[in-house]
């Protein structure tokens, strides 16, 4: 999968759970993909106090990611 079409398959995967966050006043930015391995993300509005988004990250994003870019080996958030 060339760098294109991976950063095409994390937008997806945002793009599926991005609903999800604004529903609770959250979004999400991806900022880099680093090595094709790891993806750096934003969490912004509600989801930057919320006390559950190291769990949405890792249960929600992570694996909402890796469905659609299985190489993907880990998912951060930047503050």
């Amino acid at each position: 999968m060339s760098s294109e079409e991976l950063k095409n398959n994390v937008e997806k995967a945002l793009d599926e759970i991005r609903p999800f966050l604004q529903s609770d006043g959250g979004d999400i930015n991806l900022l880099s993909i680093d090595d094709g391995k790891l993806v750096k993300v934003q969490l912004t509005g509600a989801c930057t106090s919320c006390s559950v988004n190291q769990m949405t990250l890792k249960s929600g994003v992570e694996m909402t990611i890796k469905k659609y870019a299985p190489q993907i080996e880990q998912v951060i958030n930047v503050e």
